[in-house]
């Protein structure tokens, strides 16, 4: 189901707390608003439609512009550092920030299986922008 987009900076501020079996309906939903939005979004964390969890959903360049869901994603490793500007859509405007052309990512799937990957350029660039949602890192 899709659902409103959460703008309250004192929301997203707020770390989120650790996912698990139970929370696979928010998940949905957070692919079905990023699937509403992806001709202005290509990722976004549970806290963007208001609920509380570390859960991302992004648009999977690697995987033909799937969109790919990871639970309680932990950046590992990163480098290649660069400055970028970028949008979300819970904040007007664009922002500058920094972020790695390479990342791992330590995550748990579907499942609740415990994964890692490695991922680079734009897709590193959308998930380490969710990673920060989930920690209540705003740009």
């Amino acid at each position: 189901m899709q659902r409103p987009i959460m703008t309250s900076r004192s929301f997203l501020r707020m770390p989120g707390e650790p996912a698990g079996p139970g929370d696979e309906n928010t998940a949905r939903d957070l692919v079905d608003t990023l699937e509403a939005n992806r001709s202005r979004c290509v990722g976004m964390a549970a806290n963007m439609i208001g609920v509380n969890k570390r859960i991302i959903a992004f648009v999977d360049e690697d995987l033909g512009g799937r969109i790919s869901v990871m639970y309680n994603p932990n950046i590992t490793s990163c480098d290649g550092a660069f400055e970028t500007e970028e949008g979300c859509l819970s904040l007007t405007g664009e922002r500058r920030t920094m972020r790695y052309r390479r990342i791992e990512v330590d995550f748990e799937d579907r499942r609740f299986h415990a994964r890692h990957a490695t991922f680079t350029g734009w897709t590193a660039q959308i998930i380490q922008h969710e990673v920060d949602h989930c920690n209540g890192i705003i740009i």
